[in-house]
């Protein structure tokens, strides 16, 4: 279960990355956060494409969400760059949480 071990490692670092910058997930971000990580493990293993992905709908995005995603992704590799979007949401929502 490559994919499984590979999942929890890259949950560990992400949630290190986070608690650095004291951002903290509820317990149903940190559920969906995992699932999303699962499923963008396993594409990194497959090669599976995502569908296409509209860059305008990321504007908002803070830079600090994006350069964390951006890390994520770079670090587990053959990804394409819209991983990073799709994750960047899940620690911009996080980061609502201590507003």
């Amino acid at each position: 279960m490559l994919s499984a071990a590979l999942t929890k490692k890259v949950l560990a670092g992400i949630m290190e990355m986070m608690k650095t910058r004291n951002i903290r997930v509820n317990a149903v971000q940190e559920q969906m956060l995992h699932s999303h990580v699962r499923a963008m493990v396993l594409r990194s293993l497959t090669g599976e494409p995502l569908p296409e992905v509209d860059e305008g709908l990321f504007d908002e995005i803070s830079s600090d969400s994006m350069s964390m995603a951006k890390k994520v992704v770079n670090d587990l590799g053959n990804l394409p760059v819209e991983e990073a979007y799709l994750l960047s949401v899940h620690f911009e929502v996080a980061k609502d949480n201590n507003a």
